[in-house]
């Protein structure tokens, strides 16, 4: 019996402009599907209105700085991903299903125990200088980010690869260290995108890639410009003449920049706005569901956060509750100190929810013997929207329980690469990831180059190795339970909350199903979207 996410898969990809119409027809009738009633299928597959090319989209972002590169290895935030999509492709696509979908690539398949990987890779794909897209420019690209050398934030999810090889012109194979069900997903990550094969470090920031705009201009941290690339291999994406990408961190100054007109699009809306743009008629507010989630690291490897209790009662200090109410208003939900969110495939849900209890926070306090202790909080809206006005909250709360927070607020521009991962105790935000062992893997694993509260955990390092070799579901599922108990119970990161990605745009950009897994749209906005008017 043909199952309907098979079906859903091939559609998908026919109405993303991957495959043709023959190639839909054929592969609907090898599922067993008459080919008589694709017709019917494809009558269902039409955009509910005709893409129109042309116009200058602009972007108001906030998530940039002047430290910012086009190497892929360090990217990681808001508007640096979104240029990364608007010059490069990755070997796959997610949707906005969650789905994995071939993009550079063209198929893949696996041996039977998940440890091996074939991908066969587009064909007539050519780069923005002209090359002819082919295996050695994947292999080059991937093996960028591997190696003990390598300070790539992909690092960590690259490392179980052992072997890449060209099986030809068009195909790549990949042999893991062991077996990973996700893997196809893992080449979907922003970080992965591909370049010429050959391009060092400084031939990076030219941006040469296969994506749907080419790069004309970019300041770091200022402006980004890009035209629509004549040769590109998706058909029915790129509708915008010219992107033009505008580092605008400011919350006050971005929502101006929309409402006067001056961007079409802007991210990370301040939720306290949201009221007063949805009473313009010109604009429209689009709140997705996401497995986004903000964060408080704290450094496990430095006194006093290497302390177990010091942690459960920071833990236990804050009102998740309280916070998602005044800070999201609505538009997300608690966290359970764990990254894995409510809708994902293995989210644990027997595990009990955190709650405020200022009383059980002082018991642990008291067992570390830090009653007396001041810690130090470093915030700013550079993490996220809110950040600071959390803090505030947080401390308040905190001490209810007699503990005592020094709030120290940073500057929003260069936070990444000052505060975040050199502070002992900051904020943090992540976009969250496809699959649980991803984001594990990339933010909890003792060698992960994004492990921000420097955690290390022997047995859950071991779950999380068995767990992306294991082929049996229920198994599979026990292991990553266990594994969110681990983290939420001992590890070094507070998750208060899960947010919807809140963003903002003028009516006049049509959005068909957007995605929550990264901001833009998936990061894809400018590939996807086009001017209705």
């Amino acid at each position: 019996m043909v199952k309907m996410n098979e079906i859903e898969k091939i559609s998908e990809m026919f109405r993303m402009g991957k495959i043709s119409r023959r190639q839909f027809v054929r592969k609907i009738t090898k599922l067993g599907i008459m080919a008589a009633a694709s017709p019917l299928l494809l009558s269902g597959l039409s955009h509910a209105s005709t893409p129109k090319f042309g116009g200058r989209l602009r972007l108001g972002c906030h998530g940039g700085a002047t430290t910012d590169r086009l190497d892929p290895a360090t990217l990681n935030d808001a508007m640096g991903q979104c240029l990364n999509h608007q010059i490069r492709n990755c070997l796959v696509e997610v949707d906005y299903k969650g789905d994995a979908l071939p993009e550079l690539a063209e198929s893949w398949e696996s041996t039977p125990d998940a440890a091996q990987w074939t991908f066969k890779l587009r064909k007539g794909v050519t780069f923005h200088n002209c090359k002819n897209f082919e295996v050695q420019d994947v292999i080059d690209s991937i093996n960028q980010h591997r190696g003990e050398k390598s300070k790539s934030a992909a690092k960590g999810i690259v490392d179980p690869i052992v072997d890449i090889k060209a099986d030809g012109k068009h195909t790549v194979v990949f042999t893991l260290i062991s077996g990973n069900a996700d893997f196809p997903y893992i080449l979907s990550d922003y970080h992965l995108a591909i370049s010429p094969a050959g391009t060092d470090v400084k031939g990076l920031e030219k941006g040469i890639g296969t994506g749907p705009y080419v790069m004309q201009s970019y300041e770091p941290g200022v402006r980004f410009f890009a035209k629509k690339n004549p040769n590109y291999f998706k058909a029915d994406r790129g509708h915008f003449a010219e992107v033009e990408s505008l580092c605008i961190n400011d919350n006050t100054a971005r929502t101006n920049a929309l409402m006067t007109g001056r961007v079409d699009y802007i991210n990370r809306v301040e939720l306290k706005v949201v009221g007063l743009l949805k009473r313009n008629p010109k604009l429209q507010i689009n709140s997705v569901p996401a497995p986004r989630h903000y964060s408080i690291p704290m450094n496990c490897g430095v006194a006093p956060y290497d302390n177990i209790d010091v942690r459960m009662a920071l833990k236990l200090a804050i009102d998740r509750v309280d916070i998602v109410d005044k800070i999201l208003r609505g538009h997300g939900y608690p966290g359970n100190d764990h990254p894995i969110r409510k809708q994902q495939k293995y989210y644990a849900a027997s595990l009990p929810q955190r709650k405020y209890d200022p009383e059980k926070a002082l018991y642990h306090l008291k067992k570390a013997g830090l009653q007396d202790h001041t810690f130090k909080l470093h915030a700013s809206d550079g993490a996220f929207n809110g950040a600071v006005d959390t803090a505030v909250l947080y401390k308040e709360q905190a001490a209810n329980a007699g503990i005592k927070i020094d709030l120290i607020q940073e500057p929003a521009d260069g936070y990444w690469e000052s505060v975040w991962m050199k502070k002992p105790w900051c904020f943090s935000w992540w976009a969250g990831r496809a699959t649980a062992d991803w984001m594990f893997s990339q933010a909890y694993a003792a060698d992960a180059s994004w492990n921000e509260s420097n955690w290390k955990h022997k047995k859950f390092n071991q779950l999380l190795n068995a767990a992306r070799a294991e082929l049996d579901e229920a198994k599979r599922t026990d292991m990553y339970a266990e594994m969110q108990m681990i983290v939420s119970n001992e590890g070094g990161e507070i998750i208060p909350m899960f947010a919807n990605v809140v963003e903002a745009g003028s009516k006049k950009i049509k959005i068909e199903n957007p995605a929550g897994n990264w901001e833009f749209d998936g990061n894809r906005g400018p590939e996807r979207w086009w001017f209705d008017s």
